[in-house]
């Protein structure tokens, strides 16, 4: 009776082995699987290969100052001519619009450089910004300095530009000419803004609280500004070069 106990024993060991080495064999598996189904996900607006979908905001075209260089979207004010120095070359992903979404990207600027990312653009005979929010795209450490000017915290890097100001306990501030990377989540009830793996800050868009920062602040005399739910993605020609790349889009 006892040689049967424990030949019983071994057997229930031998299948609960069995069975915890099946689940190791199984869970990678499972685990690539979810990776590349959430990577699927993802909708590339620039991959490094292609400019296709892009054109200048109220235009028909891409700018010529826009090109790819070494797989990066590249803003190459050498390519500026008199009529164009001054910036509004701003560029829009026009191949479709967004609502709710989560945008990833890759940037960098050199020394004393600005631009900005927006979101649920619309064109007519207005500036981008005078309706769509921004994520601030600045160069902080030098900036100052080389404009011979103070900056707002609302409008230094990773803020909702001149609405909500980055928590600066929580920025990485890389110096010019190195690359970030960036992400903005939105949805009605919540917007965060990231930088360099970190959440900067987030608020709920329409709020009581969002209303009176516009009404009181930079937008009160825009009154499309932050109005429209859906619209394209675009960045701005700021008079100063830009790297991108990497650029792509999760619908939520």
């Amino acid at each position: 009776m006892k040689r049967t106990y424990a030949l019983l024993s071994i057997a229930v060991m031998l299948m609960a082995c069995k069975s915890e080495t099946k689940k190791e064999e199984t869970k990678p598996e499972a685990t690539q699987e979810t990776a590349a189904s959430e990577e699927n996900e993802w909708i590339y607006l620039f991959d490094g290969s292609t400019t296709e979908g892009w054109r200048s905001y109220n235009g028909e075209a891409l700018p010529p100052q826009w090109v790819i260089e070494d797989d990066v979207l590249t803003f190459d004010t050498e390519k500026r001519t008199e009529a164009n120095k001054k910036g509004g070359n701003d560029i829009i992903y026009a191949a479709e619009e967004f609502d709710n979404f989560e945008l990833a990207w890759e940037w960098k600027i050199p020394e004393g450089g600005n631009s900005g990312m927006l979101y649920h653009i619309k064109e007519g005979d207005w500036g981008m910004p005078e309706t769509s929010p921004e994520y601030q795209m600045l160069d902080d450490l030098k900036w100052e300095e080389i404009n011979n000017a103070k900056l707002e915290e609302w409008q230094k890097t990773g803020a909702d530009y001149a609405m909500y100001v980055p928590d600066v306990s929580q920025k990485i501030t890389k110096p010019a000419g190195e690359w970030n990377t960036s992400r903005v989540i939105f949805t009605p009830e919540k917007v965060e803004h990231w930088l360099n793996g970190k959440k900067l800050l987030s608020f709920v868009p329409w709020s009581e609280d969002w209303e009176k920062r516009k009404s009181e602040g930079k937008w009160k005399d825009s009154p499309k500004y932050g109005t429209f739910k859906t619209g394209y993605i675009g960045f701005q020609d700021h008079d100063s070069p830009l790297w991108l790349k990497n650029i792509k889009i999760k619908r939520l």
